[in-house]
């Protein structure tokens, strides 16, 4: 089953809560194949959140298994963890988290300084990214010096810079208006028609509309997993 990227079997992940214990994932079982856009949605509480960090790997399941390109995740320590997030995977968040003092070019070599790249490949690397995402021209500017929609498309190209397994979008235009989302959900596409497997963590109808499947979460389980027929941003 080489073509999957992602494969969860019967996951769980309970937390003490002074006395009480929470169980925000309840035995979920989600497979998705490389290459495939994936919106994953759910009311307030439903284990969305929860469902990102595992698949992110920033958080480990009290039980069940999470295996990423291969490799059971869920077992590892936090050092084989941090590796496996570095090298696998790419994170956009809603805030950006750029470095406010650096250039766009540095900010998305960051993740190979890491790795450990020699100076000259992370540039040629970071180029190329921020090329792919149409900011070849705005590569010397700094945050403060960007829009909202170049900032976040700065954060993709530095989640895209490992050539990662999936890229793992958590409400990625959150802090941006309509017009500046479309202009993000472009880059999504273009980048899943390029071959990019995406998994997109939102609460909004209109940017799930992007994915070819949604994932809808419930308390704690998949209530729904359907395909659907997707737009695309015009």
């Amino acid at each position: 089953m080489s073509d999957l990227v992602i494969q969860i079997v019967d996951l769980t992940r309970e937390y003490q809560m002074g006395e009480d214990r929470v169980q925000a994932l309840k035995g979920v079982s989600l497979e998705i194949a490389r290459n495939e856009y994936v919106a994953i949605m759910g009311p307030s509480g439903s284990g969305k959140s929860t469902m990102m960090n595992m698949l992110g790997c920033l958080d480990t399941p009290t039980s069940g298994e999470y295996w990423l390109n291969g490799q059971e995740v869920s077992r590892m320590p936090d050092d084989a963890l941090a590796r496996v997030r570095n090298r696998e995977i790419g994170f956009v968040f809603q805030t950006f988290n750029l470095l406010p003092r650096a250039s766009a070019l540095q900010n998305v070599e960051l993740p190979l300084v890491y790795a450990g790249v020699s100076s000259r490949a992370r540039r040629d690397r970071a180029r190329a990214a921020l090329e792919r995402v149409g900011l070849g021209n705005r590569m010397d500017h700094k945050p403060n010096e960007l829009s909202g929609g170049q900032r976040q498309r700065v954060a993709i190209a530095r989640a895209l810079v490992n050539e990662p397994s999936i890229l793992l979008a958590d409400e990625p235009t959150g802090n941006l208006d309509s017009a500046t989302s479309a202009d993000v959900m472009r880059v999504f596409d273009r980048l899943q028609a390029q071959g990019q497997t995406i998994v997109v963590v939102t609460h909004e109808a209109d940017i799930a509309a992007h994915a070819a499947r949604v994932v809808t979460l419930k308390d704690g389980l998949v209530a729904s997993d359907a395909r659907q027929e997707r737009i695309q941003a015009a």
